[in-house]
């Protein structure tokens, strides 16, 4: 695959993670409403994205798409955990 379609590949990823993680908003709302939901899952995706985070902007070539598709992640799974408590 070249470089280009590498760079393509992974900002359709960006864009898709971003989706994905915008989902937990009704979770949240829920939680806000008083109808909780499990937070065990959202804790693990937001830890799963600070490591996937780290791992991108840590490289020695950094991996901007990768950071910033597991961004979100980290805001919006602490989010919907703590909300969930």
């Amino acid at each position: 695959m070249s470089e280009r379609n590498s760079e393509i590949l992974g900002w359709a990823g960006t864009c898709l993670s971003l989706i994905m993680y915008v989902s937990y908003v009704p979770n949240i709302m829920a939680n806000l409403d008083g109808n909780k939901v499990p937070f065990l899952q959202p804790l693990a995706a937001a830890i799963n994205c600070m490591i996937w985070v780290s791992y991108g902007l840590l490289k020695p070539k950094k991996d901007y798409p990768l950071a910033a598709a597991n961004f979100p992640g980290i805001i919006f799974g602490l989010l919907t955990a703590i909300t969930a408590l």
